[in-house]
């Protein structure tokens, strides 16, 4: 997209504010969405994908579906341990950030991608801006735990999406730079579900019925890394009573080939990883959601669907203490427990995680600031 007419930014007392996004992974390219419409409409941006996801199901797509503008570079990273992934990815971001010379550099969540951006600014003396900010699992091991601490505790501005956010800030000392805002998730759900509706043919590619099937995604490294972990969902899944779709995550298609699991359960449907709409289309339809994905967390939250999470803890605490949300671990016998008894009576539930105009807050307070 081209950039912002300087002429007139000056003529009339403006500032040219210059954001440099960077982006790596299928959620973030979702959050990022409507914050680069924002942020296009009054600055210039700079978008850098670092490759983290880099098969066209798992990233061009959503940059086609999404409207998000072409990257401005793509850094073609690609998988690697998360210690050489994240050290290229400084190291290149570190050229970008150098050559564009940015007034801030925004990152979303809590990836390789987007601790190697925060360092790489911070490095540089260019002020982080975390959208995302303030999330806790409390569990240390979880490479995305030690990603998002570390991420805080550089930014200059932290973006809250809910009140147990800012505290989690504040148990840690950080006060200064703090901002509620909302879900820019939340921005994305109302802004993508009319198109969705409009341009997704899934449902009847799939011949499903909404309300008849079971939503399933599993990729989370804790799961899919650890073969005994692995080895109790798939066979909760194998024995589940109702269809089931799942995009097979081409880490999980490895991992499942790698231990000598399969997946037999004849109602349960395997297909290739789908785009933003198509999976959008898919959660708001199902009868409930089967998922390790902090993501698919809040978007069944927002859609209304009952969510079982295959994990030990999860950061979106809100939607558990809110009972729309049960973890069940990696326990085949609480997975399908969970499956034939947790329902959600969602019209009494509190909207925690804003109104959907975070976008915009995040945009008026950067360009305020920066200007």
């Amino acid at each position: 997209m081209a950039s912002p007419n300087l002429y007139e930014l000056i003529s009339t007392g403006g500032f040219a504010v210059k954001v440099l996004t960077v982006v790596g992974a299928r959620p973030q390219f979702i959050k990022a969405a409507p914050v680069s419409r924002a942020i296009r409409q009054q600055s210039q941006e700079i978008l850098v994908h670092t490759g983290q996801h880099y098969d066209k199901a798992m990233s061009e797509v959503f940059f086609e579906e999404l409207n998000i503008p072409v990257p401005d570079y793509n850094l073609h990273v690609g998988s690697k341990s998360h210690g050489a992934q994240t050290g290229e990815m400084l190291s290149k971001v570190e050229e970008v950030i150098i050559k564009e010379k940015p007034d801030c550099v925004l990152v979303y969540g809590d990836t390789n991608s987007t601790l190697a951006g925060a360092l790489a600014a911070s490095k540089l003396h260019i002020p982080v801006a975390h959208i995302e900010a303030g999330l806790r699992s409390f569990n240390r091991r979880m490479p995305e735990e030690v990603n998002r601490v570390l991420t805080d505790h550089v930014s200059e501005w932290l973006f809250c999406p809910t009140r147990t956010a800012v505290r989690h800030l504040a148990n840690e000392g950080i006060n200064k730079g703090v901002y509620l805002c909302g879900d820019v998730m939340l921005d994305a759900v109302n802004y993508n579900r009319k198109l969705a509706d409009e341009k997704s043919t899934v449902l009847n590619d799939l011949d499903l019925k909404p309300g008849s099937y079971i939503l399933i995604t599993l990729h989370r490294a804790e799961n899919t890394d650890d073969p005994a972990r692995l080895r109790q969902i798939t066979g909760a899944i194998n024995e589940l009573p109702l269809p089931a779709v799942l995009p097979l995550h081409p880490r999980t298609k490895g991992k499942l080939e790698q231990y000598g699991l399969r997946i037999t359960n004849p109602n349960v449907r395997l297909i290739e990883p789908v785009g933003y709409l198509d999976m959008l289309q898919l959660e708001v339809n199902a009868n409930k959601i089967l998922t390790d994905s902090g993501g698919v967390q809040k978007e069944a939250f927002f859609a209304g669907i009952p969510c079982i999470t295959m994990r030990d803890e999860t950061e979106w605490t809100e939607t558990v203490s809110l009972g729309t949300n049960i973890l069940v671990g990696a326990d085949q016998s609480r997975i399908l427990e969970a499956v034939h008894q947790f329902n959600v009576d969602f019209s009494s539930v509190e909207p925690v995680f804003g109104d959907g105009d975070a976008a915009r807050q995040i945009v008026e307070r950067l360009s305020n600031d920066l200007r």
